[in-house]
């Protein structure tokens, strides 16, 4: 994929390679410089209706003009973005990994290791074992979890889960009439300490709280549900992921918005987060 940029202000040409964030930081607006979250003001009202910055698309087919997704539009061959929305990145690293770093690594590793601070020995369950959970799986590990277990309805990535660090994996479709909530406080003797989502299903986020330990277990939710979904526990109140959810919720007896990594590329965050994050890519 090529990168054009639309600028918000001039900047020096840019000849190392790229990779977008759909979630970027401007470093300038009152939401980057609070510290508390990465949910950048600059471009959001813009980018979530589709347009660029000046409000105009840059996609075009058949004479029509075509939303951008995500502010980023990386399923076409080129594509368009905000000036912040692209991060320099070390030519060494190949670009089907460093394509990673805008989001499903850092997002997921961010959030086992920045938001949740999964203690040694904590017992973690991590529900959907793609891009994003296997690298909750790789903080866990990082930070010696005990029982890392990978919760997903296809077999196939059992062998994934555990080359990248889980201990057990859990197919909640084939325990013969018994809840994952159940499966997995019967293997832990009480309940999670860190429970994370990571499908966007609402009845997969209801689940992964209901499988926290009673009195201190915490679940992170990571996914984004679709519109108008609404999250619901036996406590009786709904709540509309996307208010919460973006980037990661962090429940435990009350609902917060936790920042994770997500987006966070820019190069002083992501050595903080993940220390040598392109070398440490390139041998994983």
């Amino acid at each position: 994929m090529s990168l054009l940029f639309s600028t918000l202000r001039p900047r020096p040409l840019c000849r190392a390679p790229l990779t977008s964030i759909s979630t970027p930081e401007c470093r300038e607006c009152k939401f980057c410089k609070s510290g508390k979250t990465n949910l950048c003001g600059k471009i959001r009202a813009t980018q979530g209706k589709g347009v660029m910055p000046d409000g105009t698309s840059r996609f075009k087919a058949r004479g029509k003009d075509l939303l951008h997704f995500m502010g980023t539009s990386t399923f076409s061959q080129y594509t368009v973005v905000a000036d912040i929305s692209v991060v320099a990145v070390t030519p060494k690293i190949p670009t089907d990994r460093s394509c990673l770093l805008g989001c499903g690594i850092t997002t997921g590793y961010g959030a086992a290791v920045v938001t949740a601070k999964v203690e040694e020995g904590s017992n973690v369950a991590i529900f959907g074992a793609g891009c994003v959970g296997l690298s909750v799986i790789q903080g866990a590990v990082k930070n010696k979890a005990g029982k890392i277990i990978a919760v997903d309805v296809n077999d196939g990535k059992e062998a994934w889960a555990r080359k990248f660090g889980a201990t057990h994996f859990v197919n909640p479709t084939k325990l013969n009439g018994k809840t994952i909530q159940e499966e997995l406080i019967e293997m832990t003797d009480g309940g999670c300490d860190y429970t994370f989502d990571c499908t966007g299903n609402v009845g997969v986020m209801r689940a992964a709280l209901e499988a926290c330990h009673k009195g201190w277990g915490e679940s992170i939710v990571i996914g984004v549900a679709a519109a108008g979904q609404e999250i619901s526990t036996r406590r009786k109140f709904p709540i509309p992921p996307l208010q919460y959810i973006f980037p990661c919720t962090h429940w435990n007896q009350h609902s917060n918005s936790s920042p994770v990594v997500y987006g966070r590329v820019a190069p002083s965050v992501v050595s903080r987060a993940v220390p040598n994050c392109p070398a440490w890519l390139m041998t994983t």
